[in-house]
């Protein structure tokens, strides 16, 4: 776990690069703003604590930079206690403040809470990306699993890989064969009846009425489309 510190002051660089690596962290330090970009650029920071009032680049203008490329936490550390420079760091996109002289403790327990916040976040966001929701349908890409209503189906592995495929690309109507090379990913070996045992397969998975389906559409003399009205 990297933390990039950015302090003019080198005391303050020590005791924080001191006591973060007692607790298990990894500390990059820099000393005013431009240095800390460039060391943004190589290294990999879950983390920056950051000093307003610096030379050459000042914690705000740092964070507003940052702000445009990077979600890193950010804990602001300052000798100004006037609530509209709190208000404007974190506005800039600060997530604490935390007003000079400061406790060690109590910034290491901003840091857990700070970084136990993000790792929670890019959990949620990551099983957010690995979800796909149709209509009542949902795929568990992390899972390889498909639900109607919240209840898993069971589904063979190439009427899955149909269903993922069509519900990556909703309304999209699908010849056999572009599906066929899809799924089977071999063009020389198209099959016409193959599609078509496996699509009546998955609309016995899918459908409550197969033969009537209100999900997996056949666009005749052309081939297949995932259309669901919500009727």
């Amino acid at each position: 776990m990297n933390i990039l510190v950015v302090d003019d002051e080198r005391d303050i660089r020590n005791l924080l690069q001191m006591a973060l690596e007692e607790n298990g962290y990894r500390v990059v330090l820099a000393a005013h703003g431009k240095e800390a970009l460039e060391l943004l650029k190589k290294e990999d920071v879950q983390l920056a604590i950051i000093d307003v009032m610096m030379p050459v680049m000042d914690g705000f203008n740092l964070v507003r930079t940052l702000r445009e490329f990077s979600t890193v936490p950010v804990i602001f550390l300052t000798s100004r206690t006037d609530e509209m420079d709190k208000v404007l760091g974190l506005s800039l996109g600060a997530d604490d403040y935390l007003a000079k002289p400061f406790s060690v403790a109590e910034l290491l327990a901003r840091v857990r809470a700070l970084l136990r916040r993000a790792n929670q976040y890019q959990e949620r966001t990551a099983k957010n990306q690995n979800l796909i929701k149709y209509g009542h349908l949902s795929i568990d890409k992390a899972t390889c699993t498909v639900y109607k209503d919240d209840k898993p189906l069971e589904m063979g592995a190439k009427e899955y890989k149909l269903l993922l495929h069509f519900m990556e690309n909703p309304e999209r109507v699908y010849t056999k064969k572009q599906l066929y090379y899809a799924i089977w990913q071999d063009d020389y070996m198209f099959d016409d009846n193959t599609i078509m045992v496996h699509i009546s397969r998955l609309r016995s998975r899918i459908e409550d009425d197969p033969q009537n389906p209100e999900y997996l559409k056949t666009i005749r003399g052309i081939g297949y489309k995932i259309h669901y009205t919500g009727k």
